[in-house]
């Protein structure tokens, strides 16, 4: 690490529960307003109950939103749905600052999905890709049952022209997981999803959003100040 990239701490803002329309608005604000002096943050939240949507999400995918209020983003991906007992974090970065433009989206993508398979591995839970189709599955092994090919965490991420970030990954921990059935998650039709408690893992939600950012900020070779 360079002392110019050590000269910008990550600073770690833990946000409790709250809605997401207002979390998205303060990104928004966070991102329009930082300049390259501005130090990257690092926001974990749990939301309320909500749908949201890409830019290039398809309401058709909302089979029934049974009364949950659905939000229109500016993230990429389809629809997905967060709720208690997910854990949130959203790395507000400046890319160009921080890896001078030789980081690439892929590669931050690949980066941040690395890091949910760290914190998964942590917990004897084997964490893949999918071509094509970002996030984190659960692969096709016996000794996974009925959560074989389930998608157990999700991706979505705004990259603006200046190279700055917002938006992140939500991790299924211990959730009600029906709401996911009243969608296609992700726009596919039927895919099956699942969380760390039903695979056995029962842990803390403030544990498992501490050891996202660890694993986050490890992936993305970022320092961090409390």
């Amino acid at each position: 690490m360079n002392d110019k990239t050590a000269a910008v701490p990550l600073i770690v803002k833990r946000l409790g529960r709250m809605a997401y329309e207002a979390v998205f608005q303060k990104m928004r604000e966070f991102t329009v307003c930082r300049n390259r002096q501005t130090p990257d943050e690092i926001w974990v939240v749990e939301h309320e109950p909500v749908f949201t949507l890409g830019q290039a999400a398809d309401m058709s995918h909302i089979l029934n939103a049974h009364q949950l209020p659905v939000v229109q983003t500016d993230r990429g991906g389809e629809v997905t749905y967060h709720g208690p007992g997910q854990a949130v974090v959203y790395p507000l970065i400046d890319l160009r600052r921080r890896f001078k433009d030789k980081l690439l989206v892929r590669e931050l993508v690949f980066r941040i999905e690395a890091a949910i398979i760290d914190v998964l591995a942590s917990h004897n839970i084997i964490g893949e890709r999918r071509a094509g189709a970002p996030g984190i599955y659960i692969p096709q092994l016996p000794e996974y049952g009925i959560h074989q090919g389930a998608k157990i965490a999700a991706l979505g991420l705004k990259v603006k022209s200046n190279g700055t970030v917002y938006h992140g990954m939500a991790l299924n921990v211990a959730m009600d997981l029906e709401p996911f059935t009243w969608i296609d998650p992700c726009g596919y039709a039927g895919l099956s999803v699942t969380d760390m408690k039903s695979l056995g893992i029962d842990c803390c939600l403030e544990d498992i959003q501490s050891e996202l950012v660890d694993a986050l900020a490890t992936r993305l070779d970022l320092t961090r100040e409390q």
